[in-house]
């Protein structure tokens, strides 16, 4: 059983280390949320079932398009930035950034918190 409290923490620690990181949340692939830490005004289930149909659509579109597996989605908008990564067959994993972050540093750190995770989903 997934112990929340722990995901939490780790979600918490990430958003307020990591420069410019807004917000992030873990969903079930089905769009359900697991545990997030976002600003109030973000519907939380809204969010999370977005963030499921997003990734699953780009994991078709890899396979479609014979791109291979998709290690993220990557979305800029002129606020900022929304990425998405598979954590396994448990959970997708939405971090928000703003504008003035650093896409390596980004794309580090979120990686890192992937593997910190994972095998708590378990």
């Amino acid at each position: 059983m997934v112990q929340s409290s722990v995901l939490q923490d780790s979600l918490q620690r990430f958003v307020s280390s990591t420069p410019d990181i807004q917000g992030a949340a873990l969903v079930s692939p089905d769009g359900l949320p697991i545990s997030s830490i976002l600003s109030s005004d973000m519907d939380e289930e809204r969010t999370a079932a977005m963030s499921a149909a997003i990734l699953s659509l780009g994991e078709r579109i890899g396979q479609e398009l014979a791109r291979g597996l998709v290690e993220r989605i990557f979305v800029e908008g002129e606020k900022g930035y929304s990425i998405l990564v598979s954590c396994g067959t448990e959970a997708v994993l939405l971090v928000l950034a703003g504008k003035a972050a650093k896409q390596g540093l980004l794309f580090l750190e979120t990686k890192r918190l992937v593997a910190e995770i994972k095998p708590l989903l378990h």
